[in-house]
């Protein structure tokens, strides 16, 4: 995520798959994910952010703080962690958080650009969950493409409903070539 002049850059957000971490581990994600993104960014001889915070505490702090040291970017950009509990502020080697008011413009812009990397995290969560619950018995079949995948699940509901249909108005939906091959990858010749 990239806010600009205290607003969201949009255009700007990125999304990262993680590649090198199996299963579920916080700090080698973060980790990977900011040596990515700035190494990118360094690559393409972009310029880098005033301040980069971190979603997390001491923990992933140090871990994207690792990435900015084998990028040789430590100390050309500033870096905090909030922990999310008490709204801590971490900077690199400290020890102890920063506490900032409650009521400060400066932790009302952090906290707003927090809760938009959770949202914008959140949402791509949902649409790989939705993605996969598309995925279907249809998905697998050669000749039976994206399009036609979800005029049948639009127009029958499920794959157990197009089983169930008749052919002929199976035929006048995708073509009698596509039902055809339909039917014998379902077992219904």
């Amino acid at each position: 995520m990239v806010f600009k002049n205290a607003r969201p850059s949009k255009k700007d957000y990125r999304h990262f798959t993680i590649k090198s971490v199996q299963g579920p581990d916080d700090y080698a994600s973060m980790e990977e994910v900011i040596y990515r993104r700035y190494k990118r960014i360094l690559d393409e001889k972009q310029s880098l952010p005033q301040l980069l915070i971190i979603d997390g505490g001491k923990g992933q702090l140090n871990a994207a703080t690792r990435s900015l040291e084998k990028l040789n970017l430590r100390g050309k950009t500033a870096i905090i962690g909030v922990a999310k509990r008490l709204e801590e502020i971490y900077f690199p080697g400290d020890k102890v958080p920063l506490y900032i008011n409650k009521n400060s413009e400066t932790l009302k812009l952090i906290l707003q650009v927090r809760n938009e990397a959770h949202r914008f995290g959140i949402k791509l969560h949902r649409d790989k969950r939705t993605k996969i619950m598309v995925q279907s018995e249809l998905d697998t079949i050669n000749g039976i493409g994206e399009k036609t995948r979800d005029e049948l699940l639009k127009k029958f509901g499920s794959v157990d409903s197009v089983l169930k249909a008749d052919p002929v108005e199976i035929e006048l939906l995708i073509g009698k070539n596509k039902t055809k091959i339909l039917l014998k990858a379902l077992n219904r010749n």
